[in-house]
């Protein structure tokens, strides 16, 4: 069974359309990276997908349960980072990743244990008893990574998790993303950075105008000329479908 599956996904803001006729799936143990332009639909995609919006139409799937009826037990299972790090400034980063922990129903005495492995997992130990608010952008950003990542999620769904991070960080994620695969767990991944999206994913979906237009390997030679010649051809095959309406 796949951990998310998203079946003919489409979305209007007004009168218009951002996402269409959308189908795609991550698979349990499966680091699956959603590649596009800025605007082509990859937040929405993802927004819908965690239940933040209401889709004009199609459906999403957690673990075989529609979002719009997966319960607190199901949404504990999931782990998200969306636009930008979600923390509480007022509180230090280990409070910030002990109440992400308590949020998702750990219980308080493995929280604090899952905090200090996460603090340990992204090198945050430093800033452990430092309020939030103080954080530069980078460590901002490991510290909502860390909020997805403490409560050892199925699924993870994460939108261009690499922003503000510097390599450093950057390697640390990645070897997150790849550890928990390996045991079990899926990711969604955005990103516009194709050369990390080669290291870590197992499939990459391009998503152009609103809908997936199709598929790159990952290992392929020259990620960058493939992504830009499947976006071209899209691009053509609308103009030819317009001229001839």
């Amino acid at each position: 069974m796949s951990a998310l599956r998203i079946r003919s996904l489409a979305h209007r803001y007004d009168h218009s359309a951002v996402l269409h006729d959308v189908d795609l799936t991550v698979a349990q143990g499966e680091v699956h990276a959603l590649v596009g332009f800025n605007g082509a639909g990859k937040t929405t995609l993802m927004r819908a997908a965690l239940g933040m919006i209401r889709p004009t139409a199609g459906s999403i799937r957690i673990d075989g349960v529609d979002v719009a009826h997966l319960d607190r037990v199901g949404w504990a299972g999931v782990g998200h980072l969306i636009d930008s790090p979600f923390v509480y400034p007022e509180l230090t980063v280990r409070e910030n990743l002990w109440t992400a922990a308590r949020l998702h129903g750990v219980s308080a005495p493995t929280a604090r244990t899952r905090a200090d492995q996460t603090l340990a997992a992204l090198e945050l130990a430093p800033w452990a008893d430092r309020r939030a608010s103080s954080l530069s952008q980078g460590n901002r950003q490991r510290v909502g990574l860390g909020s997805a990542l403490v409560h050892d999620p199925r699924l993870l769904v994460l939108d261009e998790p690499t922003n503000a991070l510097d390599p450093a960080g950057v390697l640390l994620l990645r070897e997150q993303l790849l550890t928990r695969a390996a045991a079990g767990a899926a990711a969604l991944v955005s990103s516009h950075h194709l050369d990390e999206v080669a290291r870590i994913a197992d499939r990459v979906s391009v998503i152009h105008a609103g809908t997936i237009v199709g598929e790159l390997d990952p290992h392929g030679v020259d990620l960058e000329r493939a992504f830009f010649a499947m976006v071209h051809a899209a691009d053509v095959a609308t103009r030819r479908v317009e001229s001839v309406r």
